[in-house]
């Protein structure tokens, strides 16, 4: 059987596989075929109560005999309409948040790879020779840490990293230290100028 989102729903006929309007399918919390206008009205109004709905409310809201309206829900299945048609309603709500993510997600990328080109375009400008030593360590922390997420590796665990560093750093005599900053200026260089390419 074709479910329909409306009240007419095409499928293939068994002659020659021409279309065929197939009428009798319609989503349950819409008019069925055999309901009057009168009925279809109390159970709309029924099933935008929302979790709170009840007979009673819809017969208080309608001035209609609740007798009647009960004769209505059961032979119509209210309940079981109302029910099909929140499932409905969440299913379209979770579609609608799983697009916004979607957008958001998509906003966030172009607006990172734009900051990203921005601060790669001034980072290729500065003169390693300018910087100072804990800020060309830094640069060269945080290239790392961000080439290691890139691979899908763990991030460094910063607190034990840190003392490790600071312990070697501050064990070098001053010659030591100028030659490591050196090295580490080489090996931003080189990073930066593969990066360039």
């Amino acid at each position: 059987m074709i479910r329909a989102r409306g009240r007419d729903s095409v499928a293939l006929g068994e002659k020659e596989g021409q279309p065929v309007v197939d009428r009798c399918v319609v989503d349950p919390w819409e008019r069925q075929d055999s309901e009057s206008r009168q009925a279809f009205e109390a159970f709309a109004v029924y099933r935008d109560l929302g979790p709170a709905r009840s007979v009673t409310k819809v017969a208080r809201e309608l001035g209609k005999s609740r007798t009647l309206l009960g004769r209505w829900s059961r032979q119509y299945a209210w309940v079981m309409r109302a029910a099909a048609f929140d499932r409905e309603q969440d299913r379209l709500f979770l579609a609608e948040q799983a697009q916004a993510r979607r957008e958001i997600a998509r906003r966030h990328a172009k607006l990172a790879q734009a900051v990203q080109s921005k601060a790669v375009a001034r980072l290729q400008a500065l003169d390693p020779r300018e910087l100072s030593p804990s800020d060309l360590l830094r640069y060269i922390q945080v290239a790392a840490e961000i080439e290691r997420r890139a691979v899908g590796e763990a991030p460094a665990v910063a607190g034990a990293a840190a003392d490790e560093q600071g312990a070697g750093v501050a064990a070098l005599t001053d010659e030591d230290r100028r030659a490591r900053m050196e090295q580490l200026r080489r090996e931003l260089e080189r990073r930066l100028s593969e990066d360039a390419q």
